[in-house]
């Protein structure tokens, strides 16, 4: 076979497995029952069929278990998009708005910032440092103040009450 007609079969060869599994491992369209969506940190999401997935992995070994709650009776991440009534820790208050991209608007110093579903818990980075935690306590809501450098698992340096106040859109 001259060589030119064998590069040009390898290449094809090539391209046609190429195709092959990018339209095999391509996103569905829109979000729906028996999909798995991931929110990137810029906002975007990419949606995935749940059939095409054999397994979820992250750094460290650990699967997609370790992201589900350790406690059944969380809230879902839905829970948490909205308007969030909160104390400041010195009786005053304000609110927190989580969108569903992702993005975080504080009404104190009119501070944004970008927040994660983990452990049944919405945590929020705010673009000053400073972060802040919603969690499920008992049955009610409560926020969690920490300071700039502070860990989620660190102590708090103050715990408010947090109240849902609506549903808002991005």
């Amino acid at each position: 076979m001259p060589k030119r007609l064998l590069a040009a079969s390898i290449l094809l060869s090539t391209l046609l497995i190429a195709s092959a599994v990018v339209s095999h491992s391509a996103p569905v369209a829109k979000s729906a029952p028996g999909t798995l969506v991931i929110v990137f940190k810029d906002g975007h999401r990419q949606v995935f069929s749940l059939s095409d997935i054999g397994r979820v992995e992250f750094p460290g070994g650990s699967s997609a278990a370790a992201t589900t709650p350790s406690n059944p009776q969380a809230p879902p991440r839905g829970r948490y998009i909205g308007k969030w009534e909160v104390g400041d820790g010195v009786g005053n208050t304000f609110t927190i708005t989580l969108n569903d991209n992702g993005s975080a608007h504080r009404s104190l110093a009119d501070v944004h910032g970008r927040w994660v579903y983990s452990n049944g818990e919405a945590l929020i980075t705010w673009d000053d440092g400073a972060q802040d935690a919603i969690r499920k306590v008992g049955n009610h809501y409560q926020k969690s103040a920490y300071g700039a450098g502070k860990l989620f698992t660190d102590q708090p340096d103050n715990v408010t009450n947090a109240h849902y106040t609506r549903l808002t859109s991005d």
